[in-house]
């Protein structure tokens, strides 16, 4: 038998593997203080987050932002106050920083106003929806929600969150969490409880009450008040939770390593920088007549994202 063909031993091909060689350490290192070196790095800079409302006026858009960072980030304007009602889609940003426990978030707000006022929703995705969300979700994180749920009773909830999830299915509009980023077990788990409740029914309020004793976030009614953060009255905590305590950074995280590199190699595809091939990538759908310029992923929250980087 050929010696150069002879199949390497166990022991010298455990030899010849560094990853099997046994590492004793003799003394402290000081490696785990990286994590400590980071956390006072984030503590100085601080976050941004970015999001962008989309929705009808009158939805209770301002007020669900001041909920959910019980800030007054946004004056909402009552419809029929003598205001008129924008004629087209012009996007409104504000930005503030709220710090929390020594923790700076930077945060920018974009809204939509007169988005489909002209139009009637009748209930149900219109055309102008899905043709947005086809565009949107390709470019950023998209969280839909079911504004005023308490319009709504738990039976017509429940049959209008099935609409809207055979809807989303039927046009192929993947809203967050993607299921392709699910990146081992127990995220497909918390993920897939948090696919089943999309779009979450909320309710909006930033005034308290006094109910039983406590203080609680809610809105009155002639019936009683509402609370925001029962998760009997509605699912507002649920996106709270998604947003801002459990999956913020996967959110940043995917608007930069993905949605924003899709953006950058689609414009340097469309300024031919890169060739036409296995690299060309298309974020938009076939449109009718001239294609437009695609939307950056500068801004998505529950309708859009977030991200450090600009576009």
């Amino acid at each position: 038998m050929d010696p150069l063909r002879q199949s390497p031993s166990r022991s010298s091909s455990r030899a010849s593997s560094p990853r099997t060689l046994p590492c004793e350490m003799l003394g402290y290192v000081g490696i785990e203080a990286v994590l400590d070196q980071l956390k006072i790095k984030a503590m100085k800079m601080g976050f941004e987050f970015n999001i962008m409302v989309v929705g009808q006026s009158g939805l209770g858009k301002s007020t669900m932002v001041n909920t959910l960072f019980k800030s007054k980030m946004w004056k909402s304007t009552m419809p029929g106050l003598g205001v008129p009602t924008p004629q087209t889609l012009q996007l409104q940003s504000v930005t503030h920083v709220i710090e929390e426990s020594g923790v700076k978030l930077k945060l920018t707000v974009t809204d939509t106003p007169g988005f489909g006022d002209q139009i009637n929703n009748d209930k149900w995705l219109r055309p102008l929806d899905i043709e947005f969300l086809q565009r949107l979700c390709r470019t950023v994180n998209v969280v839909p929600v079911i504004a005023r749920a308490d319009s709504l009773t738990i039976e017509e909830r429940e049959a209008f969150r099935h609409r809207i999830q055979e809807n989303l299915k039927t046009h192929g509009i993947e809203v967050y969490p993607q299921k392709c980023f699910d990146e081992d077990i127990n995220d497909k788990i918390l993920n897939s409880k948090i696919r089943e409740r999309i779009p979450f029914a909320v309710v909006g309020a930033d005034r308290e009450h006094i109910v039983n004793g406590r203080c609680v976030l809610g809105r009155k009614t002639k019936w009683g008040i509402i609370e925001v953060e029962n998760m009997a009255h509605c699912e507002f905590p649920l996106l709270r939770d998604l947003l801002i305590r459990s999956h913020l950074q996967d959110l940043k995280d995917i608007t930069h390593n993905v949605h924003y590199e899709n953006y950058r190699i689609f414009r340097l595809n469309e300024s031919h920088v890169l060739p036409r091939g296995p690299g060309w990538v298309n974020l938009a759908p076939a449109p009718a007549g001239p294609q437009a310029n695609p939307v950056p992923p500068k801004v998505g929250g529950w309708a859009k994202d977030n991200s450090d980087e600009e576009c």
